[in-house]
């Protein structure tokens, strides 16, 4: 693999790692689930395939963060808002 593909998996890693913290599930769920899908591909070599399966990993990445927004949003709107209407 390339270095500067290597560098890429590694930060996509970090930052999936840095983002299971705060999963519904738990963040022991979440690293061994992470850990599991990133050792199933250790052994992938090919450029473009690994590519594809970084901007998979990217994608993960945005549901993930659109998840939390929206966790706290309803946090919010319950806080603020009644269920009740006038």
């Amino acid at each position: 693999m390339a270095n500067s593909l290597r560098s890429e998996v590694i930060k996509l890693y970090k930052n999936l790692l840095f983002l299971g913290r705060e999963y519904p599930k738990g963040a022991d769920y979440f690293r061994s689930r992470l850990k599991a899908a990133f050792l199933k591909n250790k052994d992938e070599t090919d450029p473009e395939k690994i590519k594809q399966l970084i901007a998979r990993g990217e994608f993960v990445i945005k549901e993930l963060e659109a998840l939390y927004f929206l966790r706290k949003y309803r946090a919010m709107k319950q806080r603020y808002y009644s269920d009740d209407k006038p």
